[in-house]
């Protein structure tokens, strides 16, 4: 579908359905965990093409429990590759969703974005003339204050 001026709207108590939904799911999820960035880094990955060795591994593991340590644990290995396969299928979903809302965002606030600049144009021009405005084109101005110093600087360091 191509993209279109986007109108919608959420109500207050949508947003709460909404979130309670979100705390429904991590309740659903109790064991979901949080890495720093070096546990992520340590940690062996499973991605699509290591999953068919991972099935593989269970399917040996069960089938020749006699040649595996005792301490091994068989039913964990099943556990594990039982949870990864499901939250992968969730995490795609819960991509798809993310990409939605995020590609929506983006598309409202561009639309915000430009019609906030058509009001500012606007506000900027009538303050030329009309009486208590001026104060409210300053306000609007506010916003671009930070990018002309910045293009000054850069102007000046040239």
């Amino acid at each position: 579908m191509v993209y279109q001026n986007i109108t919608g709207s959420l109500s207050p108590q949508d947003i709460q359905e909404i979130k309670a939904s979100l705390q429904t799911i991590q309740q659903k999820l109790p064991f979901l965990i949080t890495l720093s960035n070096e546990e992520r880094r340590r940690l062996l990955k499973m991605g699509d093409k290591s999953l068919a060795f991972v099935n593989n591994s269970v399917t040996a593991a069960q089938s020749n429990r006699d040649i595996l340590p005792a301490s091994f644990d068989v039913e964990e290995l099943v556990r594990d590759y039982q949870l990864a396969t499901a939250l992968t299928e969730l995490l795609t979903s819960i991509r798809q969703l993310n990409e939605q809302v995020d590609d929506t965002l983006l598309a409202v606030g561009s639309e915000a974005m430009t019609s906030s600049l058509t009001v500012y144009d606007y506000v900027k021009t009538a303050a030329k003339k009309t009486p208590g405005l001026k104060t409210v084109a300053e306000q609007l101005g506010e916003r671009f204050k930070a990018i002309k110093s910045k293009s000054a600087k850069v102007t000046s360091d040239s």
